[in-house]
C-alpha cells in the first residue's frame, strides 16, 4: 500500500500507444491504484459511521464503498465481456441510487447492509478477476469507445475517481467524531484570518468550441463528445473565487434570512433545509470554524467558500443590490472561454488540483491563471448552465443513463475541477453536474455583464416511460401501415382549409409537438400548447436546440435510445414559427385567439369540462377558420366527471353519442363540413404490444 498522495498515478491513461504489453501495464495499474487510493479515503471512517447517511437524499457510506466495485462487474455483464457474477446480491444492493432520481431505492428497510470486512473480501474478490481479465483479453489500440471490454474498464475507473470525490464530501458531512485525522490526507497549512479584497476584471469577447471527436487522446464521457460553438461578449470577472471571508458579509448581513436574495427554488430548500450559514462552516458561540474533510480548524477566511448553486445565486443577487450592479454567475461557455484565455492545456495541471498539493482548499490568492486566479483548482466553480448533450450527443451502450438523466434542466454544471479532482475530471473538456441544492467541494466566482446571458439548451433526452412513449408516437416509425396520426390531422385540416386562411394555427393539445412542427410548414404563426409541462419541454427543447433523443422500451428493463432532428424530420427552416405552451384547455389566456385552425387532438375525453372548453374555443376561430377534433371518446370518470361527460350515456332511454354531444355545443356557431371520418393511429408500448385505436375527427368551420 502506497502511503502519501504523491505516490498515486493520477492522469487518465491515453488511449492511444504503440506498445501494447506497455499499455495494458499502464491501464492495470491505473486500475490498481484507482482502487487503492478509493480504499485510502475510507480508512479513517469510524466502523460505525459506515451505516450512517449524513446526506439523506444519499445511502449509508457502506453503499459506497461496495457500488464501485460492483459497477466494474454489472458493465462487464451488460457489455457481455463476462457471464458469471461474483457476488449477485452484492451486485443489485450496490448497483444504483446516488442522484435522487425515481428509481433510486433509498428505503432502508429494503437493505440489510454486509459488514465492513465482508464488502472488503468482496471488492478484493472484483478486484482479482478483473486484474486477470486485464492482464489475459486482447487490446488492439487505439482504444475506442465502441470496445467492449477496455472502455469499460477506463470507464469503471473514471467513474471510481468520480465517487472518490464525492465520498470525500459524505465523509466531510459525518459528525466530526465519525472521522480521524491521519497524515495521508494532510490539509493546507496556508490558511489566514485576513482575506484578499475581490475586484472585478475585464474580459475580452470571443468564440468557444465545447466537445470532442470520438478520436481524442482521453477517456471522455458521452456528454463530452460533439460540438457547441459560442460566441462571447465582453463581460467583467471576479479576480478570485469568492472567499470565506468574502462570503461572511452576505452571512453577517443576514442574507439567508432575506427572501429577496433566492429563487423560488432556492427559498423553498432554504425553507426546508434551515440554513443560515455555509454548510461546512461550524458555529461555536459567536464565531465561525471550519470543517476539512476530517478536522475542524480557525477559519481559513482566505479559502474559497463551498457553498451549493442556491447559495451562490442568493450572494451574486445580494451583491448586486448593494453596489447597484448586476451581478451573475458564469455560464458554461465563459468558463471555457476564461480557460482558453489563460492559456490552458487540455490537462489542468496548474492550480490546486489532482491532490497534487493537499486535501484541502488552498488560498484564494495562491495560483494566478494570468491575471485572474483559480480558473481551475481550489473548488468547483457553480454555473448558470443547466446540463445538456452536445450536438452529437450519443450515450454510450454499457452507460446509457450516466449523462441522460440530468438533461432536466435541474442539474447545474460545475467547472474547474477542485483539490480532489483526479483523472477526467482534471480534463478542461469534462462536464459534471450537480442538482443545484447539492453540496460538493464548489464555490464561485461572480461575473458582471451588460449582456443578458444566453444559456445554450442543444439536445433534450426523454426517459420517462410516457413521454418517451409519446416522442416515439410523434417521431417514431409507422406500424402496420397505419399513419402517424398528427401528420394524418394535419393533412385532413389541409384538405378542408382555404389556402388563403393560412396565418394561424393553434396545437390544442399538442403533447410533444409533431402536429405543430408539421402546421409550421403551412401557417405563418403556429402555438402548440399542452397541459403537461413534461409533453411542451420535448417541443421546447426540439425547437430550441435542434434535437431529441429518447428511449423506447423494448421488453423488462430492456430500452433502446431513439434520437430525431429538425432537420430529418424537414422542419428546420419553419420550427421559429411556433410558440409552446403549457397551459389549461379549459381556462386559455385571452390572447390566443384569432386563429385560421385549432386542431384539438384526442383531447375532448380528457378534459374536466368539455362543455366549457368548447363554449370558450368557438370564440377563438377566426370566421371561415376549421376546429378539427379528434377522439376515440374513451370517456373516464378519472379524468371527466359523468355529469360532464358530451356523450357515451344513456338518455330518456335514448343513447347519445359524443357527436351529438359536440353538434349541440358548437352547431350555431360551426357547421359540420363533412362527415365524420374513423381515424386510425398506433401507439407502440413494447417491441410486441402495440395500442390500436379508432379516432373519430369531425371538422368543423366557423360560420
Amino acid at each position: 500500500m502506497k502511503q502519501r498522495l504523491q505516490d498515486f498515478k493520477r492522469k487518465t491513461p491515453s488511449l492511444f500507444g504503440t506498445d501494447e504489453a506497455e499499455k495494458r501495464q499502464e491501464i492495470l495499474e491505473y486500475f490498481l491504484e484507482t482502487s487503492e487510493l478509493y480504499e485510502k479515503l475510507f480508512e479513517p471512517i469510524s466502523q460505525e459511521a459506515f451505516y450512517k447517511s449524513p446526506e439523506p437524499t444519499r445511502h449509508p457510506i457502506i453503499f459506497y464503498y461496495g457500488h464501485t466495485a460492483a459497477f466494474f462487474i454489472n458493465k462487464l455483464i451488460v457489455s457481455k465481456e463476462i457471464d458469471q457474477r461474483v457476488n449477485p446480491e452484492y451486485e443489485s444492493m450496490f448497483a444504483i441510487g446516488v442522484d435522487e432520481m425515481s428509481w433510486d431505492d433509498l428505503d432502508e428497510k429494503h437493505y440489510q447492509w454486509p459488514t465492513v470486512a465482508e464488502v472488503k473480501a468482496y471488492r478484493d474478490e472484483v478486484k482479482k478477476v478483473v486484474t486477470e481479465l486485464i492482464k489475459s483479453k486482447p487490446l488492439h489500440l487505439p482504444i475506442h469507445w465502441d470496445d467492449p471490454f477496455w472502455w469499460v474498464i477506463l470507464m469503471g475507473c473514471e467513474h471510481e475517481r468520480i465517487h472518490l470525490e464525492t465520498s470525500s464530501v459524505l465523509h466531510r458531512q459525518l459528525d466530526i467524531s465519525d472521522v480521524t485525522a491521519d497524515g495521508f490526507w494532510k490539509i493546507s497549512a496556508d490558511n489566514s484570518p485576513s482575506y484578499p479584497k475581490n475586484s472585478l476584471l475585464d474580459v475580452d469577447s470571443g468564440e468557444v468550441v465545447m466537445g470532442k471527436d470520438y478520436h481524442e487522446d482521453f477517456y471522455s464521457w458521452d456528454n463530452e463528445y460533439g460540438t457547441h460553438a459560442t460566441p462571447i461578449d465582453t463581460f467583467k470577472a471576479s479576480k478570485y473565487l469568492v472567499s470565506n471571508g468574502e462570503f461572511m458579509d452576505f452571512v453577517t448581513a443576514q442574507g439567508y434570512k432575506n427572501r429577496d436574495y433566492w429563487s423560488d427554488e432556492g427559498w423553498k430548500w432554504l425553507q426546508e433545509d434551515g440554513r443560515l450559514y455555509p454548510h461546512f462552516w461550524v458555529k461555536e458561540g459567536e464565531a465561525f470554524r471550519y470543517r476539512t474533510m476530517l478536522e475542524i480548524i480557525d477559519m481559513p477566511m482566505n479559502w474559497p467558500v463551498d457553498v451549493n448553486y442556491h447559495e451562490a445565486k442568493a450572494f451574486c443577487l445580494y451583491k448586486s443590490s448593494l453596489d447597484n450592479k448586476e451581478y451573475r454567475l458564469p455560464s458554461e461557455p465563459e468558463w471555457y472561454h476564461l480557460a482558453q484565455l489563460s492559456g490552458m492545456s487540455e490537462h489542468l495541471d496548474k492550480g490546486n488540483i489532482d491532490l497534487k498539493e493537499a486535501a484541502s482548499s488552498v488560498a484564494v490568492d495562491k495560483h494566478a491563471f494570468g491575471e485572474l486566479y483559480d480558473v481551475a483548482g481550489n473548488v468547483w466553480q457553480w454555473s448558470e448552465s443547466a446540463m445538456d448533450g452536445l450536438e452529437g450527443f450519443k450515450p454510450h451502450f454499457a452507460y446509457d443513463d450516466f449523462s441522460t438523466p440530468t438533461f432536466d434542466g435541474k442539474h447545474n454544471m460545475i467547472k474547474g475541477g477542485s483539490w480532489i479532482s483526479t483523472g477526467n475530471e482534471t480534463l478542461k473538456s469534462s462536464r459534471y453536474a450537480f442538482r443545484q441544492h447539492f453540496m460538493q467541494h464548489a464555490g464561485f466566482r461572480y461575473v458582471q455583464s451588460d449582456k443578458a446571458l444566453n444559456v445554450n439548451k442543444v439536445n433534450s433526452y426523454e426517459s420517462d416511460i410516457q413521454v418517451s412513449q409519446y416522442c416515439d408516437f410523434h417521431y417514431g416509425e409507422e406500424h402496420f401501415g397505419v399513419r402517424n396520426l398528427a401528420l394524418s390531422l394535419v393533412d385532413i385540416a389541409l384538405k378542408y382549409q382555404d389556402e388563403s386562411m393560412r396565418t394561424k394555427a393553434f396545437d390544442l393539445g399538442c403533447a410533444v409537438g409533431r402536429a405543430s412542427f408539421e402546421l409550421s410548414k403551412h401557417f405563418d404563426d403556429v402555438t402548440g400548447l399542452d397541459f403537461s409541462a413534461s409533453f411542451v419541454q420535448v417541443g421546447t427543447h426540439l425547437k430550441e436546440g435542434g434535437s431529441i433523443t429518447y428511449k423506447r422500451h423494448l421488453e423488462g428493463d430492456i430500452s433502446r435510445v431513439e434520437s430525431v432532428d429538425l432537420e430529418s424530420l424537414g422542419y428546420k427552416q419553419t420550427a421559429s414559427k411556433i410558440s409552446f405552451l403549457q397551459g389549461d384547455a379549459c381556462n386559455l389566456k385571452p390572447h390566443l385567439t384569432g386563429y385560421d385552425l385549432i386542431i384539438a387532438s384526442n383531447l375532448i375525453d380528457r378534459l374536466y369540462d368539455p362543455m366549457l372548453f368548447l363554449n370558450d374555443v368557438k370564440h377563438r376561430v377566426n370566421s371561415g377558420g376549421l376546429l378539427v377534433i379528434s377522439s376515440p371518446y374513451t370517456w373516464l370518470e378519472e379524468f371527466t366527471k359523468k355529469e360532464n361527460w358530451l356523450g357515451g350515456y344513456m338518455k330518456d332511454g335514448q343513447e347519445v353519442t359524443t357527436l351529438d354531444g359536440l353538434k349541440s355545443a358548437l352547431e350555431d356557431s360551426f357547421e359540420l363540413v363533412d362527415t365524420p371520418t374513423d381515424t386510425p393511429f398506433v401507439i407502440r408500448e413494447t417491441a410486441r404490444k402495440f395500442q390500436h385505436t379508432l379516432a373519430q375527427v369531425s371538422v368543423w368551420r366557423k360560420k
